[in-house]
């Protein structure tokens, strides 16, 4: 007996290990998101904002028209450009966008693949333009009327890099659906909010952030890996600055509309997480050798497995027969249970959620069985593959333009080789 539990004590310190950070980030992220919001921006320092919405598209011609309206209906008539991004289209996205009245820059270079190169055409031109800022949207979103007022009210009261709120949403009544959607609240609302009233950088969602010329001219955006905005609030966290999380304005995208796209979308993010752990965890943890606290947290985050994950080992660490173990995991899904409970506080249907959450284990069982193909995608080579969604419910402004009208509130379609 005493044999077989000393081989049971090396099973227990590996699941303990590996866990650990995951516990310890949703522990403090988790609480801190509810402690009081504070203000840590100076209305002091207000000026104007010449901004510019980036809408990186390959391929998004059912929805494009949809995100450009709602971004001009939230313009409010302040001098804002909405530039699309038409990068390596194949179909009318770049006719669509400026049909809603964005300004389209077509950018066509089949050795520049995925949406980070994309984005970092997009910083070129607005600094060729002469724009003070920089907003990211995706193609498939739609945002709050207040979104652009928010954000200009921030930069200009000296941020220099801010996070909106950013939800993913679905129609389909899918369990792992409905689930996937909660887990990316806690990711996406819950953990920013909880670093945000720490005083820490947000983190970058890769949508709905907005970053001021002055910090890409510094700071040189080529973060161009599947999980390019993580890569460079990395950079940015190693450079000294900060990303503000405002949680009064919002980003919406639709989440895959079929179980495959589901599957490759998260395979690809998670295996895109694997990678730049592997990538930049060891000099993250260099850098908090040497004293750097800034390090700590983005460290922590990049150790932490998905929650899905997480529970499993979990569940394994409470079947082993160690007292000490079984403590640890029974407090550690405690405290993966309290984020849950506090991202489905935040939605609109915390009932709805609570009864989804009996699925769970069905939910785990999906992720376990999509592990191989997030060990591919976790490939440095592994290639960018472009998610299908459901289509969103068209924004309807208040006055419907027609499509001649529409064309001539566009700039106009130009190429990229315009841009200096």
């Amino acid at each position: 007996m005493l044999m077989t539990t000393y081989l049971y004590e090396p099973i227990g310190a590996a699941l303990a290990l590996l866990t650990l950070p995951l516990v310890v980030e949703l522990a403090v992220l988790t609480l801190a998101s509810r402690l009081p919001r504070r203000n840590r921006l100076n209305s002091a320092l207000s000026a104007p904002i010449h901004l510019a919405v980036i809408i990186p598209a390959h391929n998004e011609e059912v929805l494009i028209g949809s995100c450009i309206e709602s971004l001009r209906a939230s313009t409010a008539g302040d001098p804002t450009r909405i530039i699309a991004v038409a990068h390596n289209c194949s179909d009318r996205t770049a006719e669509r966008a400026a049909e809603a009245g964005a300004e389209v820059v077509v950018y066509n270079d089949a050795e520049a693949r995925g949406k980070g190169c994309a984005l970092a055409h997009g910083f070129a031109y607005a600094t060729s333009q002469g724009m003070d800022a920089s907003l990211i949207v995706d193609a498939d979103s739609t945002v709050s009327p207040n979104l652009i007022g928010v954000v200009r009210n921030a930069l200009g009261n000296g941020a220099e890099a801010v996070q909106c709120k950013y939800e993913m949403d679905s129609s389909s009544k899918r369990p792992t659906t409905r689930l996937t959607s909660l887990a990316f609240r806690g990711f996406n609302v819950v953990r920013p909010a909880g670093r945000d009233r720490l005083g820490l950088s947000a983190g970058i969602l890769g949508n709905g952030f907005a970053v001021r010329q002055t910090v890409v001219a510094n700071n040189s955006y080529n973060s161009l890996s599947v999980v390019e905005d993580l890569e460079f609030h990395i950079r940015l966290v190693l450079a000294g600055k900060k990303v503000h999380f405002l949680s009064d304005a919002k980003v919406s995208s639709g989440l895959p509309s079929t179980q495959q796209g589901e599957t490759t979308q998260r395979s690809r993010w998670e295996g895109g997480r694997a990678n730049a752990a592997r990538t930049w965890l060891g000099p993250l943890l260099g850098q908090l050798a040497r004293g750097r606290l800034c390090a700590l947290e983005p460290a922590l985050d990049l150790a932490s497995l998905p929650i899905g994950y997480g529970a499993a080992l979990l569940m394994v660490a409470v079947g082993l027969p160690l007292t000490w173990i079984r403590i640890y995991a029974l407090i550690a899904v405690l405290v993966i249970a309290c984020h849950v409970l506090v991202a489905a506080w935040s939605g609109t249907d915390f009932a709805g959620d609570m009864r989804i959450l009996a699925r769970a284990p069905g939910y785990i069982f999906w992720k376990l069985c999509m592990l191989s193909r997030v060990l591919r995608s976790s490939r440095s080579d592994s290639a960018w593959v472009r998610t299908e969604r459901e289509p969103v419910i068209p924004f309807e402004p208040a006055a419907q333009a027609t499509q001649a009208s529409a064309v001539e509130h566009a700039v106009g379609i130009r190429t990229s080789l315009e841009i200096s």
